[in-house]
C-alpha cells in the first residue's frame, strides 16, 4: 500500500481587485513507487526540497512527477526531478521521450497495483485525478483544481469562478471522483473527508448538469 502526505496546503484569496494570491496544494505519495503530485510555483524549490528531506526522500527518489495540469502553479518545480517520468496532464514524458496513452478516451493510467491516474476534464480538458489506495485500505484523490477546496461543495462559484474550460464535465467529474474516494486533497484547500452527505450533494448537481449560478461552455 501507499502512503499520502500533504507536504503543503494550497490556498486561492482574492488580493486586490484584479489579482489573486494562490499556490497549488503539494503531495508526496510514498510506496512501490515514490510520487510527487503539483509542485507548486517556480518559487518554491527550497520548500519542496525541505519537505521532502523531512520524509527522507531526495529529489533523485522520485519516480514520477504529476501535475494534475499545466497552469504554472502546479509545474513550477518540475525540473527538479530529473530521474523521474513525468506526467502533466494527458502528457507523459522522460526527457524527450514522449508516451502515448489515450487520456483523451476515458483510459486511466495505472503507475503500480495501489497508484492510478484518470482522466477527469473540466478545470482543463486535460486535467487529471490521482487515486491512491493507502495502507488502511481508503481511497485519496488528488484532485487538483477539479476541487478548488472544501467550500466550493456548496458553493460551486468557487471553482466556477477560479475558471473551467468545460463545467458540464467538471460537474460530472466532481461526482464521479467523489464516489471514488474517502479523502480528497483539492488544489487549493486542505485535504477533506468525503462523506454521503458530499456525494449526495454533487450526484444532484451532476443530475441537473450545471447548478443555476454557473454558466454553460
Amino acid at each position: 500500500m501507499s502512503e499520502v502526505v500533504v507536504l503543503y496546503d494550497g490556498y486561492s484569496t482574492m488580493s486586490g481587485k484584479d489579482q489573486m494570491s494562490a499556490n497549488c496544494s503539494c503531495t508526496l505519495i510514498m510506496g512501490a513507487d515514490n510520487i510527487i503530485v503539483d509542485t507548486m510555483t517556480a518559487w518554491d524549490s527550497e520548500k519542496i526540497l525541505t519537505a521532502l528531506n523531512t520524509h527522507k526522500v531526495s529529489a533523485e527518489n522520485i519516480n514520477y512527477v504529476i501535475s494534475t495540469h499545466g497552469h504554472s502553479d502546479h509545474i513550477g518545480n518540475n525540473n527538479l526531478f530529473r530521474m523521474a517520468k513525468h506526467i502533466v496532464g494527458f502528457s507523459i514524458s522522460y526527457k524527450d521521450q514522449y508516451y502515448m496513452h489515450p487520456f483523451d478516451k476515458g483510459q486511466e493510467f495505472n503507475i503500480n497495483e495501489h497508484v492510478k491516474v484518470i482522466p477527469t476534464p473540466g478545470h482543463t480538458l486535460s486535467d487529471v485525478t490521482v487515486l491512491v489506495k493507502t495502507r488502511d485500505t481508503e481511497v485519496v484523490a488528488i484532485a487538483g483544481d477539479l476541487f478548488e477546496k472544501f467550500e466550493d461543495i456548496e458553493q460551486p462559484n468557487v471553482w466556477s469562478e477560479a475558471g473551467s474550460e468545460d463545467p458540464v464535465q467538471q460537474v460530472k467529474n466532481r461526482s464521479k471522483v467523489a464516489n471514488m474516494a474517502d479523502w480528497i486533497v483539492p488544489g487549493h484547500g486542505p485535504k477533506f473527508k468525503v462523506t454521503n452527505e458530499i456525494r449526495l450533494t454533487l450526484e444532484k448537481q451532476n443530475k441537473g448538469h450545471i447548478p443555476d449560478n454557473i454558466p454553460n461552455k
